[in-house]
């Protein structure tokens, strides 16, 4: 007993070393959510977009398992989500290596649905994500790339490697609402439209499926399911759905979790939360009620194991990233707003030590430097940050800000590593050579020629 005694002081003064938490603490917090009746974990990106994020969720999991606290109302574990139907993506399949319900696509019963139903032959590899994507163009070998509602230029770690990527395909699509950054590469440029103007379904971090109805037309004519359909059958695919509720019977006949989950059923329920299955047509509030997947639940060993990004003398501060509440994402939709006049630019917040040591003053120009680039832009002293760390958003194209951040990413999902970054801070020059190139480059690409002057 008293090797284990030892063994545990020994494990929480590394804890402390390591995090900077106060062990006693520690435990208190530990004591509470094991003993205090119900208790739910609710994490966000500062979680997961870490090189270790996969193996943080897995320990979070593994913590909920221990002390009972799944499977009951008011329990469990819960991500939220970088936006609206983040959950809804993911459970269509969205990822590369699954088909809708989180099935792998090595799994052939799963592959033969799919390929009866779509006459097709799939392959039972996985695809690539997006990292890999822009690695492969560069290389040569990926080729092309249709984009819809993201802006990969903005949002994307290492913006010079995505650009070089882009530039690199011989086609590159985007449907949008608006002329986003990653648009200043594409060949051919599709109109979005809003929520507003379509019919379909978001799913929400309780798994609840709800319908969204079309308020208006379209103001291009085509909802976004709409313009897909009409260049997959330019691309001679006999796609002949007439409304989305047909394309969510698709879904329920091939996803065992959506069986029972249709248009009629949500209008009528007002909304469902999967698994909407024979045994539970009306959804499943809670899950886990008497075992998992896997049983009674599995356990996965998760060592801590640092970033590889390091500070130095050469880069001594640590970047994080992330957003502002007058800003949706990469701003795209938010700054043709009055929402500016709450965040009008990015800023980088420093705290006072480390503005004093650098000869900084608030509302100076400054340069960010890390490994994989540089940008300048106006410091903001405040004590909002630690020492050590510097924070800014990404919302501004004229910032990118995510010139700075590296291709560090998650080892499982390849989520990237905005919130670990090496950095240094100094007085400003000018803009950087980089900002420069890029604001000359979309000036170009968004050039309108008079009408029959072919462009140079």
């Amino acid at each position: 007993m008293g090797g284990l005694r030892w063994r545990s002081a020994s494990l929480a003064r590394g804890s402390a070393a390591v995090t900077g938490v106060d062990p006693e603490a520690l435990r208190a917090a530990a004591r509470l959510y094991a003993t205090g009746g119900n208790a739910a974990i609710y994490y966000g990106l500062g979680v997961t977009e870490h090189s270790q994020g996969s193996s943080t969720v897995m320990a979070i999991a593994n913590l909920a398992m221990a002390t009972g606290n799944v499977g009951r109302e008011g329990v469990g574990v819960n991500p939220l989500r970088g936006q609206n139907n983040v959950q809804g993506a993911c459970d269509m399949g969205s990822f590369p290596h699954e088909f809708s319900g989180y099935r792998h696509v090595s799994d052939p019963e799963a592959r033969a649905l799919f390929e009866k139903a779509w006459g097709a032959t799939l392959d039972h590899e996985p695809g690539l994500r997006i990292p890999n994507m822009l690695d492969a163009a560069t290389d040569g070998v990926f080729k092309a790339l249709f984009i819809q509602g993201e802006d990969i230029l903005q949002s994307d770690p290492n913006t010079s490697h995505v650009a070089a990527g882009l530039a690199a395909m011989e086609c590159v699509v985007v449907q949008d609402l608006f002329l986003n950054e990653t648009a200043n590469y594409a060949h051919v440029f599709l109109p979005g439209s809003t929520f507003l103007e379509k019919d379909g379904t978001f799913t929400n971090a309780e798994r609840r499926i709800q319908m969204v109805r079309q308020v208006m037309p379209p103001r291009n004519g085509y909802a976004d399911w709409e313009i897909v359909q009409l260049v997959a059958r330019a691309m001679e695919l006999d796609w002949n759905y007439r409304h989305p509720s047909e394309i969510m019977d698709e879904i329920a006949a091939l996803t065992p979790t959506f069986a029972k989950v249709s248009y009629a059923a949500l209008d009528r329920e007002g909304s469902l939360q999967w698994p909407a299955t024979e045994t539970a047509p009306l959804g499943t509030p809670t899950m886990h009620l008497d075992q998992f997947v896997r049983g009674r639940g599995r356990f996965v060993v998760t060592d801590y194991v640092a970033t590889d990004e390091k500070t130095g003398p050469r880069f001594p501060l640590l970047l994080t990233t992330g957003r502002i509440l007058s800003h949706y994402n990469v701003g795209a939709q938010t700054r043709r707003t009055e929402n500016v006049a709450w965040h009008p630019e990015d800023r980088l917040e420093i705290h006072p030590h480390d503005a004093e040591n650098r000869g900084l003053h608030d509302g100076q120009w400054v340069t960010l430097r890390s490994r994989a680039g540089e940008t300048t832009l106006r410091a903001l002293i405040t004590e909002r940050v630690a020492p050590g760390v510097v924070y800014t958003t990404f919302h501004h194209p004229s910032t990118q800000a995510n010139v700075i951040t590296t291709d560090f990413s998650d080892w499982a999902t390849n989520c990237p590593e905005y919130k670990v970054t090496a950095v240094q801070v100094s007085p400003s020059n000018g803009p950087s050579e980089w900002q420069e190139s890029y604001q000359a480059q979309t000036e170009r690409s968004r050039r309108i020629e008079p009408h029959g002057v072919a462009a140079e």
